[in-house]
């Protein structure tokens, strides 16, 4: 399967940390200037106001990311297929339900079990939007960014229709922060479509090559390497680099023996 070549295109780009509100606040970062931090916390002002309430942080910062990217690329939210990735999905909530089955288990919160799931932020943006789309869901450790960027690409091509994807982790809780390495939130979103259009961004030529699980990531130059390093959604830093910078070409991982190559050159 190495050696397989992929071209499509981004039409629109999202990104969230407590450093950063925006993709221009990423692109601010990187001409040497500080950008002011988010007000808030992303709260999922989409979302109708029950499932705002029920719905757990790591939903909230999906939310936030996918409504950037999906309203920069001007498609229609409701007829985006979309794919969501995250390493380890709601942490909080994890903790929670490990800490009430091995305590109290007939005490365990309905609500909570739901959002559980690892498609929770798929089921909850397809609720949001009226979308009937079709929706995965991707979990691949750190390596989550480029197999869900792999998977977005290939429906992209596959089904000749733009895809939304949307990539987040929140900060570890309880015994999971020791070994999660989620030690502050990120979130980023691309809408990946497989032809030029109004709204086109940049090309992205993908390869797949080999990788060896100790393959060492792209360098960054700082905060950001400081930032990709503090949680495992944030290699997707390196691309989102090179949209901000223009052009330039760099290697993700997308499984312990699988990367991607990637050239990428923004289109006038």
């Amino acid at each position: 399967m190495t050696g397989l070549r992929l071209r499509f295109y981004i039409e629109g780009v999202g990104v969230w940390s407590p450093h950063l509100a925006g993709f221009p606040a990423l692109c601010e970062v990187l001409a040497g200037a500080t950008p002011a931090p988010p007000a808030k916390a992303p709260i999922a002002a989409i979302l109708p106001p029950a499932e705002r309430r029920r719905a757990p942080a790591c939903v909230h910062l999906a939310l936030e990311v996918a409504q950037q990217a999906a309203a920069a690329s001007g498609r229609e939210l409701g007829m985006l297929p979309c794919v969501f990735a995250s390493s380890h999905g709601d942490q909080a909530t994890t903790d929670y339900m490990c800490a009430t089955l091995a305590r109290e288990p007939l005490e365990l919160s309905p609500t909570r079990f739901h959002n559980s799931v690892h498609n929770a932020p798929a089921g909850y943006w397809t609720i949001a939007v009226g979308c009937r789309a079709a929706s995965s869901a991707v979990s691949a450790g750190r390596a989550s960014f480029g197999a869900g960027l792999l998977e977005a690409g290939s429906q992209a091509l596959g089904n000749d229709e733009a895809v939304l994807l949307a990539c987040a982790d929140t900060v570890g809780a309880g015994p999971m922060y020791e070994v999660t390495d989620c030690h502050e939130a990120f979130g980023s979103a691309l809408v990946l479509s497989p032809a030029r259009g109004a709204h086109t961004l940049a090309r992205v030529d993908l390869q797949l090559i080999p990788a060896h699980p100790a393959y060492p990531e792209p360098p960054l130059p700082e905060p950001l390497a400081s930032w990709r390093s503090n949680n495992p959604s944030a290699p997707a830093l390196a691309l989102l680099a090179l949209l901000a910078q223009g052009a330039g070409h760099c290697q993700l991982a997308a499984a312990p023996a699988l990367g991607l190559h990637i050239d990428l050159e923004r289109m006038p």
